[in-house]
């Protein structure tokens, strides 16, 4: 017995496209244009583009300029930069002034923690109040 091929039915398999016979051109459209012409549409079509080009341009112009305005004030406010002739140790201790103050309150919180936990021995071992 031969295998019948059933066309889509199987998973995976698509039915043969159904292609249409080509349309025949118009004349205007069949007939090539003269190098160098452009359309009054296709002129407009361009000088929107162009626009669109231009203020993308301008906005990503001002951008940058502002993004260098904003690095000239940081620098004018005293900030650390990457790129410093400044030692490694007194950026660090500019920079990571939170890091000591964090530390600092875990080391109080510890401390206070470590405290509560003597006294609740002390309550219950040796003065055997519980």
């Amino acid at each position: 017995m031969a295998k019948r091929s059933r066309l889509g039915s199987r998973p995976g398999q698509r039915r043969p496209l159904q292609r249409s016979t080509a349309k025949p051109l118009t004349p205007a459209a069949a007939a090539p244009r003269p190098a160098g012409t452009v359309t009054p549409e296709e002129e407009a079509r361009a000088a929107e583009l162009e626009a669109q080009i231009l203020a993308e341009e301008k906005a990503a112009e001002d951008a940058r300029k502002g993004r260098s305005r904003r690095t000239t004030a940081a620098d004018a406010a005293g900030e650390a930069t990457i790129y410093s002739s400044v030692p490694l140790a007194q950026r660090a201790a500019e920079e990571y002034g939170y890091v000591r103050r964090d530390l600092r309150r875990i080391a109080v919180v510890g401390g206070a923690l470590l405290l509560v936990m003597v006294a609740i021995d002390v309550l219950l071992n040796v003065t055997n109040v519980v």
